[in-house]
């Protein structure tokens, strides 16, 4: 049976869905941008409105996750197998969870980063939320790939950029490794405990990176099944 006709068994695609899902869990880490720039500033008033919303967007994030897995078919004629759509969307979720703890913790402390470290440190957080736009652009080329039968040009385009995916999240761990060294050429200088934390916030920005690649494998995953 066409895949179209298969879509045309239900009354949504469960693909739009998790598009929209992927895209809002990329607003939550593109938000980290302006939230650090005013963490710079020190303006925490702001850094705490700009955390807010954040947690908005992972609470949207939230919802939307629940009604796909409660609308999601169980029936025989789903496109691509029900397990692999709903561990894709675990994967996307994590991407705004992250989000969140890495705000949250910053505006909790009123954590102060090194001035030393900004400018490696922005385009390291940049670098991450490169990622995290790639693998939301992946997934909103599902419901083109589904059309074509999960073959021809759309499928090679999806597959060069879940390659362009991995390119940018190892881009990410180069950087991270650097960060890392700076930050120890001028620990003895700070507090130990927020030393620690420091660490963990440049780890916890990596995972940006990571999960969106995870997210990617995920996709790749489903793909070879279909």
């Amino acid at each position: 049976m066409p895949v179209n006709t298969i879509l045309g068994l239900f009354a949504k695609s469960p693909i739009k869905p998790l598009q929209k899902h992927v895209m809002k869990v990329h607003e939550a880490a593109q938000q980290l941008v302006p939230f650090f720039d005013a963490m710079w500033e020190q303006d925490w008033e702001k850094a705490e409105q700009i955390q807010g919303r954040i947690s908005q967007l992972e609470r949207e994030a939230d919802a939307l996750k629940r009604e796909i897995r409660l609308k999601l078919p169980r029936g025989l004629f789903m496109p691509v197998a029900r397990t692999d759509m709903l561990e894709l969307l675990t994967q996307q979720d994590k991407i705004a969870n992250k989000a969140k703890d890495i705000s949250g913790r910053i505006v909790g402390r009123q954590m102060e980063i090194p001035l030393q470290l900004k400018s490696s440190f922005m385009d390291y957080l940049n670098r991450c939320i490169d990622a995290t736009a790639q693998a939301a652009k992946a997934i909103d080329e599902l419901d083109e790939l589904l059309e074509t039968g999960f073959k021809g040009r759309e499928m090679d385009l999806v597959t060069d950029m879940i390659h362009q995916l991995d390119l940018i999240e190892d881009d990410t761990d180069v950087m991270q490794a650097r960060l890392r060294k700076q930050l120890q050429a001028i620990e003895d200088g700070y507090n130990p405990i927020d030393i620690i934390f420091l660490y963990k916030i440049l780890e916890w920005v990596g995972d940006l990176a990571d999960q969106a690649e995870r997210v990617g494998a995920r996709l790749e995953l489903m793909l070879s099944r279909s």
